[in-house]
């Protein structure tokens, strides 16, 4: 019996990267293939030089400089003349800063101007009509274009069919190998809440696709059944989290909906970040060696988990607000505040996450590499002090990459993650079967060895891919994003997770010093898994697809300019939108 039990649980263990693959590979490309084509929006026609600009963005630069997305070649027009972008109640025009204004059929224009199909906006000596992007600049051709082509996505349906089949073999393997049903609990409750919160997403809160949150979802049900075999309060505590964890995503997702809203908060946020930092310097308690924790009764709470939420806020903005304001002078502050009371703290592992999420928001702000340059040769100088006054952190960095010379002190963590990964091979030793939990932290600070030794390397990749897709997917839709807050603060949420991940595995492989950083959304932890999700309600927030449905709802879509008629110019007619309705639909 028990020779047939070792089969069928060897069986399953190699079953579980290919259903892993899979479940990938359909979100992924889901994720992909469910975008619209990229075409113009509306255009700007510009009658006295005969030429035709495509209006791409949901908000686009004009001015002179190479970087506009609108770029006029003339020496009336400001580098960085102006602003058109959209709104749920059309488009508008905002001057940011330039000599000459701008006008909007002859009239002068302070702050963000409504403007509709077949008004001139006058910008220096340059007049340029809006127009619809599939009105032909030849008045005597009125042939509409062809509406763009969209992709279908995987049915939500389809994506949680195949993770119930991937924590039932996951969880049948851990039973197994236990010899008894005591994490059953934990499989069915998560089960249960994956197929639910796919229905409160969808009829609540009115969104269609649930590719990323499956991602997520996945990461997360893995991390609950890696912890349930070791450690079943641990387990109970990841699965709450996660459920909480999704409660903060749709809350984010909500708050951050309208970016011009946001922007009201910003001082609020401000004072937030530094709030949450500054309390635990004064009521935190040290674990660890860094003094990071507040305690609660029965709660500890890492209050920098949260702040990592409110410094993106802080950083991030729309365009015309960055035009306006071209100086990161009050981010510069702000993040100087975090990494000095993280300083203070000993949490050099957070310091390091927000200095380089500090340089992606920095450089995507600007564009400028001399910002970057000095802030980085800052930190090298801070590092330097750092190293002089905190020797444990110069033993770290002496150990780095000479693990195994100090393996009996500094190294000795790393070591053993060492010899016990390489046990696992390509499919592991078998969940529950693993000599690592026996470590200090290796159910966060050292997950990646953990489950390289009981899933296998396989599922360790995978999981990193996972992580870093990302990342690129971030990347993506930011081109298309409703707003440059948007763009902003989903590629420096999906840094941070990534360069957290980075920190966390190259630390357990001596890549980079061992620093104690959690792996997103597998390591053990509460606050840890709280923000992970409200960073993935950035990114989530970046695509285009997310509000689209509740728009359409509302009757609110403005996603191309309406079709005017003598009549009335600024009427807005529901055909116009029938491409938009496609795209929705799908």
């Amino acid at each position: 019996m028990n020779e047939v039990l070792d089969i069928v649980s060897f069986v399953l263990r190699l079953s579980t990267p290919v259903m892993a693959l899979i479940i990938i590979t359909v979100c992924f490309f889901s994720l992909r293939h469910g975008r619209r084509e990229k075409r113009a929006l509306i255009a700007l026609d510009d009658p006295d030089r005969n030429v035709r600009y495509p209006v791409l963005y949901w908000e686009n630069s004009i001015g002179r400089s190479r970087g506009s997305d609108i770029r006029i070649s003339d020496p009336t027009v400001s580098r960085d003349h102006a602003v058109l972008l959209r709104r749920d109640d059309g488009w508008f025009i905002a001057d940011t800063g330039s000599k000459a204004g701008v006008l909007v059929n002859g009239e002068k224009t302070e702050g963000r101007h409504p403007v509709y199909v077949g008004d001139n906006i006058s910008l220096g000596t340059t007049v340029l009509t809006l127009r619809r992007a599939d009105d032909p600049t030849d008045a005597n051709d009125r042939r509409r274009t062809t509406p763009p082509k969209v992709h279908k996505t995987v049915p939500i349906g389809v994506i949680l069919f195949l993770l119930t089949i991937y924590m039932s073999i996951i969880s049948a393997e851990a039973m197994i190998n236990m010899g008894s049903l005591d994490i059953l609990p934990h499989a069915v409750i998560f089960v249960c809440a994956l197929w639910i919160l796919p229905l409160i997403s969808r009829f609540i809160f009115q969104r269609k696709n649930f590719e990323l949150e499956a991602l997520a979802l996945f990461l997360c049900g893995s991390g609950i059944i890696l912890n349930a075999v070791h450690d079943q309060r641990q387990a109970f505590i990841q699965l709450i989290s996660t459920i909480l964890g999704y409660c903060v995503f749709c809350f984010m997702l909500w708050f951050i909906e309208i970016p011009d809203k946001v922007m009201k908060w910003r001082i609020t946020i401000y004072i937030l970040t530094i709030g949450l930092l500054g309390s635990t310097l004064v009521l935190g308690s040290a674990l660890n060696g860094a003094k990071n924790w507040i305690v609660l009764g029965p709660v500890m709470v890492q209050p920098s988990e949260f702040a990592k939420l409110a410094y993106i806020f802080v950083g991030a903005a729309t365009l015309d607000q960055l035009q306006t304001k071209k100086n990161l002078f009050g981010f510069i502050i702000v993040t100087g505040l975090c990494v000095m009371l993280l300083f203070l703290m000993s949490d050099f592992g957070t310091a390091l996450i927000f200095f380089v999420t500090f340089l992606l928001i920095a450089f995507m702000r600007s564009g400028d590499f001399k910002t970057v340059i000095f802030a980085v040769t800052a930190a090298v100088l801070g590092l330097m002090l750092i190293l002089s006054i905190k020797p444990y952190i110069a033993d770290r960095f002496q150990a780095w990459g000479h693990v195994w010379e100090y393996a009996d002190s500094t190294g000795y963590q790393q070591v053993n993650s060492f010899v016990y990964s390489a046990s696992g091979g390509l499919f592991g030793v078998g969940l529950s079967k693993g000599y690592l939990q026996n470590l200090f932290a290796s159910e966060n600070d050292l997950v990646f060895g953990l489950v390289s030794e009981e899933m296998g390397l396989i599922m360790a990749l995978l999981f990193a891919i996972i992580i870093g897709g990302f990342m690129i997917y971030a990347r993506a839709v930011s081109t298309r994003s409703r707003s440059t807050f948007y763009s902003i603060s989903a590629c420096a949420a999906a840094g941070l997770l990534v360069f957290q991940a980075m920190l966390n595995i190259f630390g357990v492989t001596d890549i980079l010093p061992l620093t104690g950083v959690t792996l997103p959304f597998l390591s053990y932890g509460g606050s840890s898994m709280l923000s992970c999700w409200g960073l993935l309600a950035f990114i989530k927030a970046a695509d285009e697809r997310t509000y689209s449905n509740r728009k359409l709802k509302a009757g609110k879509i403005t996603s191309y300019a309406p079709q005017t008629d003598e009549t009335d110019d600024h009427d807005f007619d529901e055909d116009d939108y029938e491409d938009d309705e496609e795209y929705v639909e799908i």
